[in-house]
């Protein structure tokens, strides 16, 4: 024994004697390191099927009441290859990964793509594949760092070597989350249109594809559900620039009607499902509907509740007049927290697509600039709340364009008004002498 040791450390020796022995053990001392790093604890591609028990997420406002709840109830049907439409598995591929069942787990082409719309075009982009999306969302994290990325490049390799790519492509379409409580293609068939994965057609089937790269952005029932509809457009695109449809198939596909199965979302449901994208955004899809967070928001449910019925009764007023919708912000301007976000008169409304939130809309800010136009004026000691302004009929001319002649709400003129009573009643003759007060030409 004391033999073999003194053979052992005499050829330690002999190893560091000389400068290249030094040199190969220091090199594979790193790759040693190194590897440890990025491999310990490395997941088993065994793993994938397994599941951990979802937590909901709750949405609080600042009194600890309950606006909202993000949760998954294990909604999730597994469904075999063979019993989903061709025109899906085509439509996932088509905007997913193109080259899916050409590359071996990572496609050069597509990474090479990403960096160059994300430098040149300035255009952010991911270069991931299927087998890579598959990995990352049930083995890994959305953690953003060298060592996740190396993790997921050999669990890829990995994969694509035990598993065929229809095996791939099918537990895929059954892990995926696809916003809200569906995770898997038939969950998402179900939640979305109150059917089986196999009874999707092409248009249904191009919209569910273009959900999982996105959810809660891209969702018919989230924040922007207009949004939904142009990724199925950009969905069936890419299926006939892939020659897996004809233009014909596609524009009947984008001319049809879908019918949603309609939810229930909760109180303040359009500042829920705002806060919701920012989350999904920030922590990524399955950590927000998985894995229990609550979250604390600056909302006034009370106020919130008596904002909603007065934009609801205001509209209805303002019937014969042709509003058909209204919103409304309430927030504490020392401090920017929002109090109350009413984004349409009824988020159920049909006739105007209550859907859609008003406030994060892009509009002319309108009316709502008056008060800073007077603030202004004030602050400058141009004006005092006193002021009288005449309210008659004018034209305002500017060189180049045609004559701007505003009028009031309720198509009448008032003569000489204060600044305090101009403002309060949301006169437009006196608004803008007020704003050509405050020209730097005057």
């Amino acid at each position: 024994m004391k033999k073999y040791i003194k053979l052992v450390i005499g050829k330690i020796k002999k190893v560091f004697s000389t400068r290249h022995g030094v040199k190969a053990v220091s090199y594979w001392g790193l790759v040693a390191a190194v590897g440890i790093y990025l491999f310990w604890g490395i997941p088993l591609p065994t793993k994938l099927i397994s599941e951990t028990l979802p937590v909901s997420t709750k949405i609080f406002d600042r009194n600890g009441k309950l606006i909202y709840e993000i949760y998954t109830d294990e909604k999730r049907t597994p469904v075999n290859l063979n019993e989903i439409p061709k025109y899906l598995k085509e439509a996932t591929v088509a905007i997913e990964d193109k080259d899916f069942y050409r590359h071996q787990g990572v496609s050069y082409t597509g990474v090479i793509r990403a960096v160059y719309k994300t430098l040149v075009k300035q255009d952010l982009q991911g270069g991931s594949t299927i087998s890579q999306q598959l990995v990352k969302k049930t083995l890994l994290t959305d953690e953003r760092t060298v060592r996740r990325k190396a993790q997921e490049l050999v669990l890829t390799i990995i994969i694509e070597s035990i598993y065929s790519k229809d095996k791939i492509l099918e537990m895929y379409l059954n892990s995926i989350p696809y916003g809200g409580t569906a995770y898997g293609i038939e969950a998402a068939s179900e939640t979305y249109f109150g059917k089986s994965a196999k009874d999707l057609d092409l248009a249904e089937a191009a919209l569910l594809a273009g959900l999982p790269q996105r959810p809660s952005t891209y969702s018919p029932f989230g924040a922007h559900p207009e949004y939904s509809k142009k990724r199925q457009e950009e969905v069936l695109k890419q299926m006939v620039e892939n020659k897996y449809i004809t233009i014909e198939e596609a524009d009947a596909a984008k001319s049809e009607a879908l019918k949603y199965t309609p939810t229930i979302p909760s109180q303040a449901t359009h500042f829920a499902l705002w806060i919701k994208e920012q989350l999904a955004d920030k922590y990524g899809e399955k950590r927000v509907e998985q894995e229990g967070l609550r979250v604390y928001t600056t909302l006034d449910l009370d106020i919130q509740n008596f904002a909603q019925a007065a934009v609801a009764t205001e509209v209805a007023k303002l019937k014969k007049q042709q509003v058909g919708n209204g919103a409304t912000i309430v927030t504490r301007p020392s401090t920017g927290e929002i109090l109350a976000m009413v984004g349409s008169k009824d988020y159920f409304a049909e006739d105007e697509d209550g859907k859609v939130n008003v406030i994060l809309s892009q509009r002319q800010p309108g009316s709502s600039i008056k008060p800073l136009n007077y603030a202004l004026a004030i602050k400058d000691q141009k004006i005092t709340p006193a002021t009288a302004f005449i309210d008659t009929s004018t034209c305002f001319k500017v060189a180049g364009q045609p004559s701007y002649c505003p009028v009031n709400y309720d198509g009448t003129y008032h003569g000489l008004v204060q600044t305090r009573f101009a403002l309060g009643n949301s006169y437009n003759i006196p608004a803008k002498t007020s704003l050509i007060l405050q020209s730097r030409w005057v």
